[in-house]
């Protein structure tokens, strides 16, 4: 057995079905061994999307995505992706190729420092310099990527290492690594504290985060909510913690959120922070939220505890247990004036908006796109305007809504949403992008016409980078730069190139009717909404 076949074994071993990338010269070995498994490939059409679509398989079936990019520019481009994982805590394994390790250091052709590229982006990251170190170090990887605060492992492979004869093959059964041992369960003194300011508080709000869905906690979370009738807000990762249309939920927090849901944080009187980093885009003003109320900030990595903001009690460990232990808890607490209130907001707080009857209204249309789309169907937003519109107005019920959240990374929402329907192909899955967000990674196209991938697209489009020309147009007053995207192209014949099915709707006269062709059968399909160019997110 050589290297190349130990790396198959090893994802064989760890039950991995899908591996997302590109190859080369530097992972040939891998790519030839991985020939005689039963593991599938996906040949991306750009590295960085190797990793945005092992993020979307990651986030939808809970397992470990996989992605496999050749060294040098290869490695270099998958870089964002990784990143964009990091920021949102999505378990990968990515490996890359490498040239000789003799070479390594003599800038040959394609070579690359991956590892110490991507030190700041990773959990962390190994170059394998000895054939028979394998084994232990995919065992490690796995582990490392999937367990406490998840996230993008690297592994970076010389070709002549993929070539080596190894001694033995043995895949260790445990991983023990003295300097890796994340906290989950939480501490018994520290949960006391929490039930006693729980007893005495009147006001009381629960903010969750996407650390809640990593931990798959949102049975345990919705079950204390509604045990004790103690309300929820979500920041844009946690968004689907909660069905949106639950009587104890209240929106997205942040910058972009509802304003009754911020007001319901601002005016609390105990915030249990659950999974979450309190960063600037759910809060703005940290120290404001620590204003006359008690903060209990539960998180699985200890170092999110306090970066920002001073919690009253910190928790460390893993939200679905700790809910676990919170259930099991006995106490009392009383503050139904306190919902009426947070109700009388969310009745006479709501956003309004006054569209343009000449286009189509996306907040309008993404509200009967939920509607009708299947109650366990994914939702993928890509970033932009139309992230904030499908924050706003999509309606979870009981699927998933995905989209770059921490980085921010346009691009994302068709591979991610190609690589949740390969986690779960029974499941609908929807990608919702801008047109400035389609064209950097239209090319995944081809990748869903060559692997029978059924996604829908739809592209809100209104020839702009509209959330850079409303910055432009608040910040300085509207004197717009490279913000057109004249010349971008027709999408009815893009679509009929990559032999899908397309739809153009450019009024809401008759959104009901192409919404129920678009969603009808699990194929792809590609619907364009014409949207003002001048409408702002609200």
């Amino acid at each position: 057995m050589i290297g190349a076949d130990a790396i198959v074994k090893c994802l064989e071993e760890e039950g991995v079905t899908y591996v997302f990338g590109y190859p080369g010269v530097a992972i040939c070995p891998f790519y030839n061994s991985i020939l005689d498994s039963s593991i599938q490939t996906i040949l991306i059409r750009t590295e960085q999307n190797a990793a945005h679509a092992a993020s979307g398989f990651a986030r939808v079936s809970g397992k470990v995505g996989v992605c496999a990019v050749t060294s040098g520019p290869g490695a270099t481009n998958v870089i964002t992706g990784i990143a964009t994982a990091f920021a949102d805590s999505i378990p990968l394994v990515c490996i890359t190729g490498q040239v000789n390790s003799e070479l390594l250091g003599s800038d040959v052709f394609q070579e690359a420092d991956i590892t110490g590229a991507v030190e700041s982006f990773v959990k962390y990251s190994y170059l394998v310099k000895n054939v028979n170190d394998i084994p232990r170090i995919f065992k490690e990887a796995f582990h490392i990527a999937n367990t406490g605060r998840k996230g993008p492992v690297l592994i970076d492979v010389p070709i002549d290492i993929q070539n080596a004869e190894l001694k033995k093959f043995v895949y260790p059964e445990s991983v023990s690594m003295r300097t890796y041992k994340p906290t989950v369960k939480g501490n018994a003194v520290q949960l006391r504290k929490v039930v006693a300011e729980l007893e005495k508080a009147k006001r009381p709000i629960i903010c969750a985060g996407g650390g809640v869905l990593l931990s798959e906690a949102e049975k345990e979370l919705r079950s204390f909510s509604k045990k004790h009738r103690i309300p929820v807000v979500s920041t844009m990762m946690g968004i689907g913690v909660m069905p949106t249309k639950d009587e104890m939920y209240y929106g997205m927090v942040g910058n972009n959120g509802k304003p009754y849901a911020n007001r319901a944080m601002n005016e609390s009187d105990l915030l249990i922070m659950v999974g979450a980093r309190v960063a600037d885009r759910a809060v703005s003003q940290p120290d404001l939220i620590t204003e006359n109320k008690a903060l209990i900030h539960i998180d699985v990595d200890p170092a999110e505890i306090g970066k920002n903001v001073g919690p009253t009690i910190p928790l460390v460990g893993d939200a679905k247990h700790i809910f676990k232990e919170l259930l099991s808890q006995e106490f009392s607490c009383e503050h139904e004036a306190w919902i009426e209130t947070l109700n009388g907001y969310r009745n006479t707080m709501m956003p309004r908006r006054n569209p343009n009857p000449d286009y189509v209204d996306p907040a309008a249309f993404i509200t009967k796109l939920s509607e009708k789309m299947e109650k366990d169907g994914i939702y993928v937003a890509d970033v932009g305007q139309n992230q904030i519109w499908s924050c706003g107005y999509h309606i979870v019920k009981e699927g998933k809504f995905l989209t770059s959240g921490g980085m921010g990374t346009m691009g994302y929402s068709i591979p991610a949403a190609m690589g949740a329907k390969l986690a779960d192909k029974m499941k609908q899955v929807v990608a919702v992008c801008g047109d400035g967000s389609f064209q950097m990674s239209m090319m995944e196209l081809a990748t869903m016409n060559q692997h029978h991938v059924p996604v829908k697209i739809i592209v809100l489009k209104n020839n702009y980078l509209g959330m850079v020309r409303e910055y432009q147009h608040y910040t300085y007053k509207d004197h717009y730069s490279v913000v057109d995207l004249s010349g971008s192209p027709d999408l009815e014949k893009l679509a009929a190139a990559y032999s899908m099915d397309f739809a153009r709707l450019e009024t809401m006269e008759h959104a009901d009717e192409v919404i129920d062709a678009f969603l009808k059968e699990d194929k792809s399909m590609l619907l364009e909404c014409i949207i003002d160019p001048m409408d702002l997110v609200k």
